[in-house]
């Protein structure tokens, strides 16, 4: 490894956690300011980019231990269920609530809906973009593993390859 290359890699280490730093600030303003859920999950799929770009595939692999369709998945549960509760107690889709409280050594806290739901969509941006790259990752690599990772994980048991029907 060359002088440049140990350098890249220290300081795309260093650039994720202040990117990612910069998407939670743009996740707890965003129903006040400009931000919010969309945007906050878009800059922190770029530090993942910058780790696979200059750390490689499999140190994005190490970083990212979770499975991003799950991830997705909650966020659409999530945004979608402070979305549709209101509904349950006969008020408008969508309405706002907040709770007020008072936490000691940090202050006073306000928290209400319209951060959930941010929360939400950024957990849903975070893994629609992570399931993104790493497979466009694993093509680009041609790892025929994955691909038969995928399968088993996301494909019935019914479901017959493409291939088979073809040769019928």
């Amino acid at each position: 490894m060359t002088s440049s290359q140990l350098i890249l890699r220290t300081i795309a280490r260093i650039l994720c956690f202040f990117i990612n730093t910069f998407a939670l600030y743009l996740l707890l303003q965003g129903h006040n300011d400009p931000g919010g859920g969309f945007i906050a999950g878009l800059v922190s799929s770029i530090s993942i980019v910058l780790l696979y770009i200059s750390l490689g595939l499999s140190e994005v692999k190490r970083v990212i231990r979770f499975d991003p369709v799950f991830v997705a998945v909650m966020g659409l549960i999530l945004a979608y269920g402070t979305a549709i509760a209101p509904t349950l107690v006969n008020s408008p889709f969508l309405k706002h609530s907040f709770v007020h409280g008072h936490l000691p050594l940090i202050g006073e806290i306000h928290i209400g809906t319209p951060f959930i739901f941010d929360l939400g969509v950024y957990l849903a941006v975070v893994g629609v973009t992570c399931k993104i790259i790493l497979t466009l990752a694993y093509l680009v690599y041609e790892k025929k593993e994955f691909f038969l990772e995928e399968t088993l994980m996301y494909s019935s048991q019914a479901d017959e390859p493409a291939t088979d029907k073809e040769d019928k």
